[in-house]
């Protein structure tokens, strides 16, 4: 006997077992009011800081980097979580653990290269900053 809403496939299967879905404790599918969730906060974590560059709406460039860069972590947040459907529970957590594993290793790759290319900048071209001083006149 089925329960309702089960669907029974022409060749007498359960549905949710014929896809691998048994139902078990496994978050629910992307719905459409989810994707236009994700859809809109994307849209707006784009406008503002195309906004906040445009507009010329914080004078400061670190600031706004800053503030950019921040814009841009949301929004990755937004398109793990309302698009990947990756949270703690999918998959016992794992998912989320390479996620983690993986931000943690692009995080030390990117920071090290610019440490290496700013420390190299800084040691091979020592007399640029003191010809830059005395171009300018002082």
């Amino acid at each position: 006997m089925t329960a309702p809403g089960d669907e029974i496939h022409a060749h007498g299967g359960d549905a949710r077992v014929a896809h691998g879905h048994d139902g078990g404790g496994q978050p629910a599918h992307a719905t459409l009011k989810g994707y236009l969730t994700g859809f809109v906060l994307a849209v707006i974590l784009t406008v503002i800081p195309f906004w906040l560059v445009m507009g010329h709406v914080i004078g400061d460039a670190g600031v706004a980097s800053a503030v950019i860069l921040g814009l841009a972590a949301v929004q990755i947040v937004v398109h793990v979580v309302y698009f990947l459907h990756m949270d703690t529970t999918s998959e016992h957590g794992w998912n989320m653990l390479a996620l983690i594993f993986t931000a943690v290793l692009v995080t030390i790759v990117l920071g090290a290269s610019i440490w290496v290319m700013y420390t190299e900048n800084a040691n091979m071209m020592p007399m640029a900053s003191q010809s830059l001083h005395h171009a300018m006149g002082r």
